[in-house]
């Protein structure tokens, strides 16, 4: 009879252990699993923040270049009304100045 029960409280204690052994296998197993899931959401979520900066910073880059095209155009074309001015005035002065040269010496002294 003492080695039945000894057999079976040893069947029982082999069994827990069993269980046991199992139990936190499948726990590190599903901890290991979280973790990586954990671990690889986050390199996306860091991945498409990355990317939107990216794209923010050449979003950015772009409308300044664009900017600076366009006033350099606007001072460009400023410079070139300032010049055509410049230069119908000039033209404007030495026709009066011809006119004026013809017309004294058309006059009899």
């Amino acid at each position: 009879m003492c080695v039945v029960v000894v057999v079976v409280i040893v069947v029982v204690v082999v069994v827990v252990v069993v269980v046991v052994v199992v139990v936190v296998e499948v726990v590190v197993e599903v901890v290991v699993v979280v973790i990586v899931v954990v671990v690889c959401v986050v390199l996306v979520v860091v991945c498409v923040v990355v990317v939107v900066c990216v794209v923010v910073v050449v979003v950015v880059v772009v409308v300044v270049v664009v900017v600076a095209v366009l006033k350099v155009v606007e001072v460009v074309e400023v410079v070139v009304v300032v010049v055509v001015v410049v230069v119908v005035v000039v033209v404007i002065e030495l026709v009066v100045a011809v006119v004026r040269k013809i017309s004294v010496s058309a006059v009899p002294s």
